[in-house]
């Protein structure tokens, strides 16, 4: 049964299903890029436009371009699709967003153009995707890699310096081996999530410990 004939009956695949190999993740992002029906590109266009292929690529349409300088307000129209996302791959329910999160949108100029810096390093790293060590990316495992998306994805709508670029990284990571059944890239995830976290969580402490600085001298 084809994508359109599923669209057509109201039958979807198993979740399994919707990971299999169909076009590259690039070239989606440049058809949606290149479409002048409107002036805008909403969440729910990429929701469509991704379809029922899982996860992976998903999170990925949202999680890359807060890897690259961005327009104003990218991350947390892009963030909070990535929390409600990364939620429902830790519970193991299908991809779903609220029309709140689904109606938000971006200028049409402005996701070409993210598209255009992103598409290059894309193509390079879509040469290296193969199957392997893929009980990583299946249940119970899968639903870990939920959990570490869901607390960077949080961490990435926050307004925290150096909190945008490392977590959507690990993010990125996770997304490329649930999407290529890629165990490795996986791995990399979970490397990367460390690092974040440990950025992060430093960021955080150096805010606190100079606010009470601040707080301190003012009363003293």
């Amino acid at each position: 049964m084809t994508d359109e004939d599923q669209s057509a009956t109201g039958v979807h695949t198993p979740r399994s299903e919707g990971r299999k190999r169909g076009r590259p993740f690039s070239e989606i992002l440049r058809a949606i890029a290149d479409d002048t029906g409107s002036d805008r590109v909403s969440v729910d266009n990429l929701l469509e436009a991704m379809g029922d292929r899982g996860f992976g690529p998903l999170m990925l349409v949202f999680a890359i371009p807060n890897l690259i300088p961005a327009p104003p307000g990218t991350s947390s129209v892009l963030g909070a699709p990535l929390v409600f996302l990364a939620a429902q791959l830790a519970f193991g329910k299908h991809p779903w967003l609220p029309r709140l999160i689904a109606d938000r949108s971006m200028a049409r100029a402005d996701f070409a153009a993210l598209v255009k810096r992103v598409n290059p390093w894309l193509l390079k790293a879509e040469r290296l995707f193969r199957p392997r060590l893929d009980t990583l990316v299946r249940p119970p495992t899968e639903y870990g890699i939920g959990v570490l998306c869901l607390i960077l994805a949080i961490i990435l709508v926050l307004p925290i310096p150096l909190g945008n670029n490392p977590p959507a990284l690990a993010i990125c990571l996770f997304s490329f081996g649930i999407l290529e059944r890629d165990g490795v890239w996986v791995i990399a995830g979970f490397v990367t999530s460390v690092a974040s976290l440990a950025i992060v969580g430093g960021v955080i402490v150096a805010l606190i410990k100079g606010a009470l600085f601040v707080f301190t001298g003012a009363f003293s």
